[in-house]
């Protein structure tokens, strides 16, 4: 039996004091104006037809009747204006001239419209806004197939998430899960979907779609929520290949026991690196861009091409450093991985090319 170390603080634990914040998935926002400066057009947008009423009716005043003295003065037209833009119209103040009714009927009865459309126009917006998300989450889901889940959006599922797009990987693609709502918040503005909740929970896992998923990147500070969540998302799809990292290299099995195709050590794997540097500088830079995607020296795998069928792994047309026949991974200096099979992966090292370009070494097959 394993025994999960718990190493230091969680990211995934952070949101201990948002606990109350509700589970929710969080689509990219477009860009929209801040709601008080809205609001604030609005409010200037109805002073403004109140007083062009008001300048309207006070131009054709000797035009207007008023029941209580006869006589229409300033006030009389703002108050006027303010019944008659509300729908109100007490009556007390009428149009009996040719030219003022026919003023109402051009001018005053559109302004009328225009007043009540601004009034109503903050609540019609939040109903369309609303409507509209729903409508886009259920678009989302629809389409959302073959997908990647990243738990954790700290510097790991960052890093990884920078190394998947290097690659050609559509952020449209990508689905964030992470208890902390400002952190959905930051994915959001990169241009991700998020999840807000415990991705312990299996509920909030099924709100990423995660069983459409092809991949989840596990990317915890804690082992012991890596080994949670694997195992909840193992259980929920079966077929997804799941990479987590850990802190502890002993916990490393546990996490391949609960369902991890791939697990990294984090530590040991900076601490080499380290060592690596000390040892070679060389080397170490060496190591640094080839895990870096997308410039220098790239680490890719690959089919065989139907021209490389039947030769040597020192023959192939990239730096071949293993074969994957199978489920055997084979050194590129095993006897057995010559001749290459067309059912054959090559692990090889390319030169990196621009995410714009096609790289043909990830193609399919001739």
């Amino acid at each position: 039996m394993f025994h999960v170390k718990l190493p230091g603080q969680d990211a995934m634990a952070r949101g201990a004091d948002e606990k109350l914040v509700s589970r929710r998935i969080k689509l990219p926002k477009r860009i929209v104006e801040h709601p008080l400066r809205q609001v604030a057009k609005r409010l200037l947008m109805a002073l403004f037809v109140l007083f062009l009423t008001v300048f309207i009716v006070w131009l054709d005043r000797d035009g207007y009747h008023d029941n209580a003295n006869e006589t229409v003065d300033l006030l009389d037209c703002f108050y006027y204006a303010t019944v008659t833009l509300s729908t109100t119209g007490y009556g007390d103040i009428v149009p009996y001239s040719d030219s003022a009714r026919l003023i109402n009927i051009m001018l005053i009865t559109p302004l009328r419209v225009l007043f009540l459309i601004i009034l109503v126009g903050t609540t019609l917006e939040v109903l369309t806004e609303r409507t509209r998300e729903e409508w886009r989450l259920k678009r989302w889901r629809k389409n959302l197939r073959e997908h990647t889940v990243v738990v954790g959006f700290g510097t790991k599922g960052r890093s990884a998430l920078q190394t998947l797009l290097a690659t050609g990987l559509s952020k449209e693609q990508v689905v964030v899960v992470d208890p902390s709502a400002k952190v959905i918040d930051m994915a959001n503005a990169e241009g991700f979907t998020g999840v807000v909740g415990d991705a312990t929970r299996s509920d909030v896992l099924l709100r990423a779609e995660l069983q459409k998923a092809r991949q989840v990147v596990i990317a915890t500070q804690r082992d012991d929520t890596a080994v949670l969540v694997t195992l909840t998302a193992r259980q929920l799809n079966r077929g997804a290949k799941i990479v987590a990292a850990v802190r502890e290299e002993e916990n490393a099995p546990l996490l391949r026991q609960s369902g991890a195709d791939a697990v990294i050590t984090s530590a040991s794997a900076a601490g080499r690196l380290l060592g690596l540097s000390v040892l070679s500088p060389s080397a170490g830079t060496v190591m640094e861009d080839l895990i870096q995607q997308g410039s220098g020296l790239d680490l890719i795998e690959r089919p065989v091409r139907k021209a490389e069928v039947g030769k040597s792994v020192r023959e192939a047309d990239d730096l071949v450093v293993n074969v994957l026949r199978g489920h055997r991974l084979l050194p590129y200096d095993d006897p057995h991985a010559s001749p290459l099979q067309l059912t054959d992966r090559l692990i090889s090292i390319v030169r990196a090319v621009p995410p714009t370009s096609p790289r043909t070494t990830l193609g399919p097959a001739e």
